[in-house]
């Protein structure tokens, strides 16, 4: 009671602040607009097609069943929790969510599997740090490669401490009994595909104009929370501290406009400090992100506040990490993409103009990073099913 009367009179206090400044608000609204229309929607739209696609097609379940042995080893959690964590990874807020309060009201895992699982499997879309973040805000490519790694290691390493000290829980009415074979792993993952597409069963034209669909809704939904956190930014601004740099307030609200704010601020600390800022503010992915999750695991028994500290303890976690990994990567970058040379300034030459001048033709060409960005992929596809295999072989001695 006391929680709905606080909420109605923050509502009221909110319509309130837009009614007596109503040309910051819409100023705000429009420049929460810009640079979703500009960037945000025209850089993401094809690729989430391509990701729903690839949903129906069954190569995201696929995945998941490769890690099936390596989530039992390495996170102790269920092999069907594989699902949620490529699912959350590449689609980005709240697909994970989504899909670990979907395990969790079939009864597949528990409460605390549950809450874990969710610190791990919601996750920012890697699509958004590479193409808008990296090209679009950033103007550098390689940014994004850097940043999106540390965000998912940020979010690996928690999971794998809270792991060790988690003990082996008894095995739920909807998990698996028996763990496969290691040798039929890419048997199962070729099964988990085929079972996947014929569930879905739509026509390649039927599935496509889906697909584009959920796309479109999904982005109006990013594009509905931009702007009216835009707005709640706008209206708070008066309230902050000058000694707080005005990022902070955006980032904590939204990620996205929290990134874009990051992205136009000159750091005394140069390039180093910027992309490390941007990778805390990705992990926390701001109040909106938890919002997104509160709303899918709502009735599922999932703790709010022990996903937001989660969040919290990964931003600070990716802040260190990205200072801590700044020369590794820089060597990484260089190695691999010749192009990314300028990847080892120290002087701080992001894109810094005006939120209004940036527009879609800003979004720099990924061609030049392909050969990196395929390496670093099938890469990272090989270790985990090398990792699966050996997981499973040890667990069947």
């Amino acid at each position: 009671m006391i929680r709905t009367i606080l909420l109605a009179c923050l509502s009221i206090l909110l319509v309130a602040s837009i009614i007596t400044k109503p040309d910051a608000a819409f100023q705000a609204s429009l420049q929460g607009l810009t640079v979703w229309w500009n960037i945000v929607f025209p850089g993401l739209l094809p690729f989430l097609t391509l990701l729903e696609l690839m949903l129906a097609f069954g190569a995201v379940h696929a995945l998941g069943t490769l890690l099936h042995p390596l989530m039992r080893k390495l996170f102790r959690l269920p092999g069907e929790t594989g699902v949620a964590m490529v699912i959350g990874w590449t689609g980005g807020f709240p697909c994970g969510a989504e899909t670990a309060a979907a395990l969790r009201k079939s009864n597949t895992l528990t409460a605390k599997q549950g809450n874990r699982l969710l610190a791990l499997s919601h996750l920012p879309s890697p699509l958004f740090m590479l193409l808008v973040v990296g090209t679009g805000f950033l103007h550098r490519p390689e940014l994004g490669i850097a940043i999106a790694l540390i965000v998912w290691l940020s979010a690996l390493l928690p999971a794998l401490v809270a792991a060790r000290f988690t003990r082996r829980e008894p095995v739920q009415t909807g998990q698996a009994a028996v763990d496969r074979p290691a040798a039929g792993i890419f048997r199962q993952a070729a099964k988990a595909m085929r079972e996947a597409r014929e569930r879905d069963g739509r026509t390649f034209g039927k599935l496509l104009g889906d697909a584009v669909s959920v796309a479109v809704y999904k982005l109006m939904a990013i594009g509905g929370f931009m702007i009216f956190c835009a707005v709640l930014v706008k209206l708070m601004e008066p309230l902050l501290p000058s000694s707080i740099p005005p990022f902070v307030l955006s980032g904590l609200i939204e990620s996205h406009i929290g990134t874009y704010a990051v992205s136009a601020f000159s750091f005394a600390g140069g390039v180093p400090w910027k992309a490390a800022a941007i990778a805390a503010v990705l992990s926390w992915g701001g109040i909106s992100a938890l919002l997104q999750a509160g709303s899918a695991i709502a009735g599922t028994g999932l703790s709010l506040r022990s996903l937001a500290i989660a969040r919290i303890l990964q931003s600070a976690v990716a802040f260190l990490l990205m200072l801590l990994c700044w020369k590794p990567l820089t060597w990484l970058m260089n190695g691999v993409t010749p192009a990314a040379s300028a990847f080892a300034w120290q002087h701080d030459e992001t894109y810094t103009s005006g939120i209004g001048a940036i527009r879609a033709g800003d979004l720099l060409s990924l061609w030049p990073y392909a050969p990196a960005l395929l390496l670093i992929f099938t890469c990272g596809i090989t270790l985990l099913a090398a990792v699966s295999v050996i997981s499973a072989r040890l667990r069947l001695r």
